[in-house]
């Protein structure tokens, strides 16, 4: 063995006990805690989140609406050729498919909380990796990733794009082919009647958006309430061509079962 592997091996015998060593070091020194259930953190060399509250975000349980992936009750997958929930089936929907890693509820909203407004920008790798996992068949054959873009008096306010920093982890080419031609006024609070009317119209497709004609795009956005920004951004890019629109989200709003 080469002193050059030697050294490898011994680094990699060692390298445990001195995470292990640091992570001592650093609840003594800093004690920091939890950015979602605020308990203290055992090991903060593995992020801002402790491993409990990563393991306490379950997947959305299936059977799914084959269009937005809501819950269903288990008698509709038997009962249509077609699995689609009450409001798919009421509606026209530009989104062909979504998906997310799980509900906007418990440890999942307070991770994307502390990720979106408090700059805990590193918490989009683990989420985009949750995010490939539970939402492989959305990516599955999929030609690039689109982030939902913010406006940018709105970026300049945040420092940066949520959606664009989960989109730049998933296993997808990744194509600028949205903007935002318009400063709406956040989605949050608004009553569902009015978000589809205050994102309408609200985005265009840029240059490398119009040669997307023909492909299969994923949508990226970190939280999917009425899907009404996903179908704003699906109108934009279908009216350039785009075949299909597919969307993940790091978590979705999900409404109650009938």
């Amino acid at each position: 063995m080469s002193l050059a592997h030697a050294l490898a091996a011994r680094l990699a015998t060692l390298r445990p006990r001195l995470t292990a060593a640091l992570d001592a070091l650093i609840t003594v020194a800093l004690a920091p805690s939890c950015a979602a259930c605020q308990e203290p953190l055992e090991q903060p060399t593995r992020g801002p989140v402790c491993t409990r509250c990563w393991q306490s975000i379950l997947p959305l349980t299936p059977p799914l609406c084959d269009r937005c992936g809501d819950s269903l009750p288990t008698w509709r997958t038997l009962s249509v050729p077609l699995a689609r929930c009450p409001r798919c089936r009421r509606s026209r929907r530009l989104v062909d498919q979504a998906r997310a890693i799980g509900a906007y509820d418990g440890a999942l909203r307070a991770i994307i909380h502390a990720f979106k407004y408090e700059g805990r920008r590193s918490l989009a790798a683990p989420l985009a990796e949750m995010m490939r996992v539970r939402g492989a068949d959305i990516l599955d054959g999929a030609t690039c990733g689109v982030a939902v873009p913010l406006h940018p008096s709105r970026r300049r306010h945040r420092g940066f794009n949520q959606a664009a920093d989960l989109a730049a982890r998933l296993p997808l080419p990744r194509v600028a082919a949205l903007a935002r031609t318009r400063a709406t006024p956040t989605q949050t609070g608004l009553p569902a009647a009015r978000r589809h009317g205050n994102v309408r119209d609200a985005f265009r497709v840029t240059r490398a958006g119009r040669r997307l004609a023909g492909a299969i795009v994923v949508l990226v956005d970190d939280v999917s309430t009425t899907g009404a920004t996903l179908e704003a951004c699906a109108r934009a890019l279908k009216a350039a061509g785009v075949r299909e629109v597919r969307a993940l989200t790091a978590a979705r709003v999900v409404t109650l079962r009938r």
